[in-house]
């Protein structure tokens, strides 16, 4: 059943279908309205601005004809036609009271039970197959990493890997980086100490929000990636103590990088970053790039640190880690703006070779929702 109410003053309609209710006023029915005249047939894009829409616009009738919600719109006299489900899909009229530290949709949290099914595809099948590579793009969105085997063992294979979703987003150090042991690195990476769990790059404004690690060499002993869930963790610090918590989201961190001549990066962004509405959007956390702490309150400081020191014990926790030996031909990407990675410390003997580079995610998310369309339409 469908059924349309229009309010007395034309302002809003109220919607019946599916089994749900959902109220939308005029003018955001009118700046989303699909007519040719509104937006373009071929992409999508609208045709006119928000100062082209009268500012007294309102619904003059509203009529359900062939399954479409016919409206027409006043003073411009103009009837629209849109589909229901595409409304209820779109609705805005929902009661959800969001705490800070609310997944983004779609989002899973997950701590080192997922260590019983690591995230992986095939590289063959995710390049030659649709459905593989849907299905692989979707661990990334839902979990933040993946892994993936199979790969060629040959010295770039990590860009075949960003050709499966997006682009090579170049930096001070390439298109792409070597990590392996050196002599004097300008980087802790480049030896065989291992590192805490940290995001990549803070101290880039935006940061690079996809990292790909590409295993082609690995015959010393040790040296496993480990990743965990900045998400998880910044939700149990919530948990646990929620003014830790809001001390972190609320106050900014400073972050630099100046390990090489003509090159001095910064950036101020808080550790945990939720948008307005307290969906969380990024973690932060790099010990090594950590700068001065200048943008919190002299009493608040205390806490900060506080709050600080037990977010790195979390992530510390061998409860949230997931941890995985990569062998020549096998890569995995996280979401850096989510997914912090680390790696134990190896051997001097033997060799360990990778390289990796910085990609973003909204090619994996473009990438995605196009393969997606198409299931979409087959289930309609």
């Amino acid at each position: 059943m469908t059924d349309v109410t229009l309010s007395p003053d034309g302002d809003i309609i109220t919607l019946d279908h599916g089994g749900a209710t959902a109220r939308f006023h005029a003018i955001w029915l009118r700046d989303n309205a699909w007519d040719p005249a509104t937006r373009a047939p071929g992409n999508g894009q609208r045709l006119i601005a928000l100062r082209d829409i009268d500012v007294g616009v309102h619904i003059s009738a509203a009529r359900l004809a062939g399954g479409q919600l016919q409206l027409t719109f006043a003073p411009e006299a103009r009837e629209i036609a849109y589909d229901p489900d595409w409304l209820m899909a779109h609705r805005y009229d929902r009661d959800e009271v969001r705490a800070p530290g609310a997944l983004p949709d779609g989002a899973e949290a997950w701590d080192a039970g997922l260590m019983e099914n690591v995230p992986t595809g095939d590289f063959s099948a995710v390049r030659d197959h649709a459905e593989a590579r849907r299905a692989w793009l979707a661990q990334i969105a839902r979990y933040g990493f993946a892994k993936l085997t199979g790969g060629p063992v040959r010295d770039g294979a990590l860009f075949d890997v960003v050709d499966l979703f997006g682009h090579v987003r170049p930096t001070n150090y390439g298109a792409k980086f070597e990590v392996r042991t050196e002599v004097n690195p300008t980087n802790l990476a480049y030896t065989g100490l291992g590192l805490q769990a940290h995001t990549d790059n803070p101290y880039r404004d935006p940061v690079p929000t996809v990292q790909v690690l590409y295993c082609l060499e690995s015959t010393a002993e040790g040296g496993e990636n480990m990743v965990v869930d900045g998400f998880a963790a910044a939700r149990r610090l919530r948990t646990e103590n929620p003014e830790w918590f809001d001390v972190l989201s609320g106050h900014c961190a400073r972050f630099e990088y100046a390990g090489e001549a003509g090159v001095r990066l910064q950036s101020r962004r808080p550790m945990i970053e939720l948008d307005p509405d307290g969906i969380l959007r990024a973690v932060r956390f790099n010990n090594r790039s950590a700068a001065a702490i200048t943008d919190v309150p002299f009493d608040v400081l205390p806490s900060y640190y506080a709050a600080y020191r037990r977010l790195g014990e979390i992530i510390d926790d061998p409860a949230m880690e997931v941890s995985f030996r990569l062998e020549p031909g096998e890569s995995f990407l996280v979401d850096n703006t989510r997914v912090l990675h680390a790696r134990k410390g190896y051997s001097g003997s033997g060799t360990r070779w990778f390289q990796g580079c910085y990609a973003d995610m909204d090619g994996v998310r473009s990438t995605l929702a196009a393969l997606e369309t198409p299931r979409q339409e087959a289930a309609e």
